[in-house]
């Protein structure tokens, strides 16, 4: 089969120039698309699926453009639940192909979506540790023991194979059928959305309240969906960087406010709020603050210091962008006495009062009417253009990406 593998010798690219570095990384990233031999599932309760649209998630993209950041970490305790080489892709949307012989619920020709977190269960590991039995999906003790190689989800640990191929093995727990009157372009976002509703869940706003959302790509459009959808009587500003994402936030009833110039961010966003900005050589603090969460999707530096200058006392600043390390003036945090809280991909969700898996909960929305992302998906790319791909991500400004993904649906009809 055709794979894109990370962690092998790309073939030699012009060089783009100084202006973009993201594009110079993608011209230097070691990555190639090979024919390598098709998956063998590590287990008879997997399956092998036939990919038909996989997203080029926010965390695939950095590890492409090589954007680590400025303080790469030599120590980032992570490492030990990764292995190489590795086939990226985890937002997919599949068909069955085969299926293993004590694989359950599951038959060849179900068109399904991926949970791709390795957790015990895909693992083989048992008894299921206590995050895997409280739901935690993501927080399960077992990243790097068990039956596959280290690895916290499809796409990094070299046994599991994920969504930038011709085929992708799953386990049988990892994989949710998607109903038929949900096309595969609205399915797609089932993971990106499973992470924004993790933040929200866990990390609600008031009654009436008032939520920054900072970005607005995948992760920030999915949250200003939910607290759409979830939290009507919340009043949402989205801090947009391009025009497509703008527009695709104010579509969806949120204020939106551009990213730069800071000052301006601080002084449009605190009086929208109403809080009381104090007289500052630098940047301002709203103190009182009128926001009561910032839902932080890019997860810099420069908007982690935008985020606590605005919130109130007591407020919340979720993190749920993955970046590099920085160094950043955090004064704020203490003095207002802000929460500043991690939120790690999605696992088991409780939405109206009901609790099942976040990936289900979306397909519901959908499926209801309550969330429509029609839109969202701007731009498709077979895989043979990855590099085209990548870098409609690196050039935004122009594009007007906001999600892209490679459609591998010509190809499995052929």
């Amino acid at each position: 089969m055709r794979a894109l593998v990370w962690g092998v010798r790309g073939d030699p690219q012009p060089d783009p120039g100084p202006d973009n570095h993201l594009l110079r990384g993608l011209a230097t990233t070691p990555m190639k698309l090979v024919d390598v031999d098709d998956p063998s599932p590590p287990a008879p309760d997997w399956v092998v699926t036939r990919p038909r649209l996989t997203g080029i998630c926010g965390s695939d993209a950095k590890q492409v453009f090589m954007d680590f950041g400025e303080d790469v970490a030599v120590d980032n305790p992570m490492k030990g639940f990764f292995s190489l080489p590795q086939v990226m892709g985890h937002e997919v949307v599949a068909d069955v192909v085969s299926v293993g012989p004590e694989a359950e619920g599951l038959e060849v020709g179900d068109r399904v979506v991926l949970n791709p977190w390795l957790s015990c269960a895909p693992r083989g590991v048992e008894p299921l540790c206590p995050a895997c039995q409280a739901g935690d999906l993501s927080l399960c003790w077992s990243f790097g023991k068990g039956r596959l190689a280290p690895g916290i989800h499809t796409g990094t640990s070299c046994d599991a194979t994920g969504g930038y191929a011709d085929l992708m093995p799953a386990h049988d727990s990892m994989l949710y059928p998607v109903p038929e009157g949900i096309p595969d372009e609205q399915a797609v976002f089932a993971d990106p959305f499973a992470v924004s509703l993790h933040s929200v869940t866990r990390h609600p706003p008031p009654p009436g309240g008032k939520a920054l959302v900072y970005g607005a790509g995948a992760l920030g459009i999915t949250a200003a969906a939910i607290l759409r959808a979830l939290h009507p009587d919340v009043e949402v500003m989205v801090v947009a960087r391009f025009d497509a994402q703008a527009a695709m936030a104010r579509h969806l009833g949120a204020h939106v406010v551009p990213h730069e110039p800071r000052l301006a961010l601080i002084e449009e966003a605190a009086a929208w709020s109403g809080g009381v900005l104090c007289p500052s050589d630098g940047l301002p603090m709203a103190y009182p603050g009128g926001i009561d969460v910032v839902y932080d999707t890019v997860g810099r530096a420069e908007t982690f210091e935008v985020g606590v200058r605005l919130l109130k006392a007591r407020g919340t600043l979720v993190k749920a962008g993955v970046h590099g390390p920085a160094r950043w003036e955090w004064t704020p945090l203490y003095f207002k006495e802000i929460s500043w809280v991690g939120s790690n991909a999605f696992g088991i969700e409780e939405v109206d009062g009901v609790r099942k898996h976040g990936i289900e909960h979306y397909l519901d929305l959908v499926g209801a009417g309550r969330v429509d992302l029609t839109g969202m998906l701007t731009h498709t790319f077979p895989l043979e253009r990855w590099r085209d791909a990548f870098a409609a991500l690196a050039t935004q400004d122009r594009s007007g990406a906001i999600k892209v993904a490679f459609d591998l649906r010509a190809r499995s009809a052929t």
